[in-house]
């Protein structure tokens, strides 16, 4: 892998970062393996496309976890929640030792795994799933600061069929005004102010066991899974120890895990 100082500097320039062949591909599966189990039975919390497509700003505040019949089939998973007390094959994954000294460099402070975010196991079912829209996690979440990175686990390999991940390099460090988003906090595609950013977005086809982070602030999407197969990532975020979580809000409502 190259120096961590290198990685960093290309992920404060750019917003992201892709760390290639990072993960064992036999840990990968065995990750997918058990994922895959909880996604067949829809085990809660999880959010489902139903849910996903009605919520509005306000619902992103709240803690809520949908409970779902699992012989409903009707019902569209788009992740599990909550993954870090689910398996221990998850919890390691999220405090894997190797990834503290990167995550240390980029953040300029000790890592915290923040389980009030991300935590999930990311879902995009064959041919039933939706677009997620352009967005900043920032604008979702209340802290200090915008210290904080996610560390997005490939599976398997993700690709333009089957919703890969599209983002636009710089966009972390652009101050956009309150239009440039809708009422439900996501990048509009409409203002012509806005065009001009989007067509500088820019996706990389991932393999398993490459590692994507990216920051808080970057504008981010993934297309509808158009394939027979389901795609699952793993994604969690960590922030620097110094940036407090807003007391009274769901980013403070869950335990952190502080990875020394």
């Amino acid at each position: 892998m190259r120096p961590a100082k290198e990685i960093a500097e290309e992920f404060h320039r750019n917003g992201f970062v892709i760390l290639r062949g990072f993960a064992d591909p036999l840990r990968c599966d065995a990750i997918r393996d058990v994922a895959m189990v909880h996604t067949r039975y829809k085990i809660a919390p999880v959010e489902t496309e139903e849910e996903y497509s009605q919520k509005d700003a306000e619902a992103r505040e709240r803690i809520s976890g949908t409970v779902v019949d699992p012989r409903d089939e009707r019902v569209t998973l788009r992740r599990l929640r909550q993954v870090y007390d689910r398996d221990i094959l998850f919890r390691e994954w999220m405090t894997e030792p190797s990834l503290r000294p990167l995550l240390r460099e980029i953040l300029g402070d000790t890592p915290v795994l923040t389980t009030a975010h991300h935590n999930s196991i990311m879902t995009k079912m064959p041919h039933r799933s939706s677009e997620t829209q352009w967005h900043q996690d920032f604008r979702y979440w209340h802290f200090e600061d915008d210290r904080l990175v996610s560390v997005w686990l490939a599976l398997q390999e993700e690709n333009s069929r089957n919703g890969v991940l599209e983002f636009v390099p710089g966009s972390h460090t652009i101050e956009f005004a309150l239009e440039a988003f809708d009422e439900r906090r996501y990048f509009r595609e409409d203002p012509e102010a806005n065009r001009h950013h989007l067509a500088k977005k820019v996706s990389f086809t991932l393999h398993k066991g490459d590692v994507v982070l990216f920051h808080c602030r970057l504008l981010h999407r993934a297309n509808a899974n158009t394939t027979d197969t389901p795609k699952l990532s793993l994604v969690y975020t960590v922030k620097a120890q110094g940036n407090a979580a807003t007391p009274g809000t769901r980013s403070a409502a869950f335990k952190e895990i502080v990875l020394d």
